[in-house]
């Protein structure tokens, strides 16, 4: 079977994917951020992919294998307007590299390739010939889309509800500046929260289904202010986050329904914040959510590898 090779150049990771015998292998590097930053300017971005393009490639195992396709994704999401210049850099090699090849060159959106890469890792790419519905969680993006089958973009996606101001992924990292946790945070916070014992009383902020994020990172200022200790701090912000996504979840399926004949809707969480063990046990148990695993859950070009493939008739 040949190999179909995916990049994506996103504002957090370059990355690197080959699906090779019906598998995916990855090689990914966070872009640097220096000490008390939260983040990178575009420009910065994409200089950093330039670096770090031929370093992550170069650990793909190719060895002489033959391809068929290339994958990239080329915007943030499948929305008019949508771009971002880091996602440049990944073009700019990926096209190099099918045309190198004599291949087909497939673009998609950062967002499929979180969804793809969530139903990919979940053994669930059954759901891209149906409707589901799919969160993206991450730094840059808090949203829910109806997922429906295309056969130009294999799933094309309309936002369905998404936060009004903060993102997930900023909340997290602004709250994990407060104690002090390098960035990316979401793996320390995580560790202070689970060992915090106690319980909150949080009501989401709704407005239909769309959320509005700012009020974490005062909240949680608030208490380290008063003393309280990082580990409590670390659980409101996560826990805070748990209530705002159950909330949309459950506005969304009442505005949805169900499906004829097959029941409830399907739901989906991929992006980086979606990692999290604390969502998933919850989100997981209260709507049988689907989640892609840790692996695939950050910034990843696994799920436009896979979705190329399946432009190529490679999976079903």
């Amino acid at each position: 079977m040949p190999d179909v090779l995916g990049i994506d150049t996103s504002n957090y990771t370059t990355s690197s994917a080959i699906f090779t015998g019906g598998a995916v292998v990855q090689s990914r590097k966070l872009l640097p951020v220096g000490a008390g930053r939260l983040g990178l300017r575009q420009s910065d971005a994409v200089f950093e992919h330039v670096r770090q393009l031929p370093e992550v490639l170069g650990k793909l195992p190719f060895d002489g294998g033959k391809f068929c396709a290339v994958g990239v994704s080329d915007r943030p999401r499948s929305e008019p307007g949508s771009y971002m210049p880091c996602f440049l850099a990944g073009v700019a090699a990926a096209d190099a590299a099918a045309r190198s090849l004599g291949v087909p060159l497939f673009r998609f959106s950062h967002q499929q390739g979180h969804i793809a890469s969530a139903l990919y890792s979940a053994s669930r790419l059954d759901l891209l010939k149906e409707r589901f519905l799919a969160f993206h969680v991450s730094g840059g993006t808090t949203e829910a889309v109806l997922a429906e089958p295309d056969p130009d973009s294999v799933f094309h996606t309309r936002i369905a509800a998404r936060s009004l101001d903060l993102k997930a992924g900023q909340a997290v990292d602004r709250v994990g500046a407060l104690l002090g946790l390098p960035f990316p945070a979401g793996r320390e916070l995580e560790k202070l929260a689970l060992a915090w014992r106690g319980t909150f009383r949080i009501r989401p902020v709704l407005k239909g289904a769309d959320c509005s994020l700012s009020g974490i990172e005062n909240q949680c200022r608030r208490l380290l202010t008063q003393g309280s200790p990082k580990e409590e701090i670390a659980a409101f912000c996560l826990r805070s986050l748990l209530a705002a996504l159950d909330g949309m979840t459950g506005e969304l399926l009442k505005r949805f329904g169900r499906q004829p004949g097959t029941g409830r809707l399907p739901v989906v969480f991929a992006g980086g914040v979606a990692a999290d063990s604390i969502l998933r046990q919850e989100l997981s148990e209260k709507y049988g959510a689907i989640f892609a695993e840790p692996e695939f859950s950050g910034d990843n070009a696994a799920g436009v590898a896979v979705l190329a493939a399946v432009k190529e008739g490679m999976l079903p």
